[in-house]
């Protein structure tokens, strides 16, 4: 793949291609799609825990079309969790799903209101060229990814963002 450096593609290959374009308006196909994300996100998911990379946990509605979940980032030997949440949009797959990290909202110029990250300069083009082969999983591994290991070591350098111990 032009442009994909040699580390997305191994993940890449990780995360079976879908083949269902469909969105959540159309009633007939939108099942099978959503099939289909799950079954890539539980195949990435389980490639992520079998080389020690474990970095989410999503969830949807009944419909698919809200996803929310935890994300994580460790930096320094301290695991730094998120928020993350998204919604399909009615033109998904064509459109892809705009990540957000609610908590970091306004504390990086790579995010926009409500703190969606920003994706527009390499994931949003990449993403326009595999419609309707990439998905959700898709959109973790090659959006919300690649922006945690940039911005977030930033964020905990400059002190925006600091570590909070889990109480049990």
């Amino acid at each position: 793949m032009a442009g994909v450096d040699d580390s997305s593609k191994k993940t890449l290959s990780a995360i079976p291609l879908l083949k269902t374009k469909a969105g959540p308006r159309d009633k007939e196909l939108w099942p099978q799609r959503l099939k289909e994300e799950y079954q890539a996100l539980i195949q990435y998911v389980h490639h992520n825990k079998k080389t020690d990379n474990d970095w989410f946990r999503l969830e949807s509605n009944k419909e698919g079309t809200r996803w929310f979940g935890k994300c994580w980032f460790i930096y320094d030997l301290l695991k730094y969790e998120f928020d993350v949440e998204f919604d399909i949009a009615v033109t998904f797959p064509t459109t892809a799903p705009e990540i957000a990290l609610p908590e970091l909202d306004g504390k990086t110029a790579k995010m926009y209101r409500g703190g969606k990250i920003c994706l527009s300069d390499h994931f949003k083009p990449l993403w326009a060229r595999n419609v309707p082969k990439f998905g959700i999983a898709h959109a973790m591994a090659l959006g919300l990814g690649p922006w945690l290991a940039v911005e977030v070591p930033d964020l905990i350098q400059k002190g925006v963002v600091v570590y909070k111990e889990k109480v049990v």
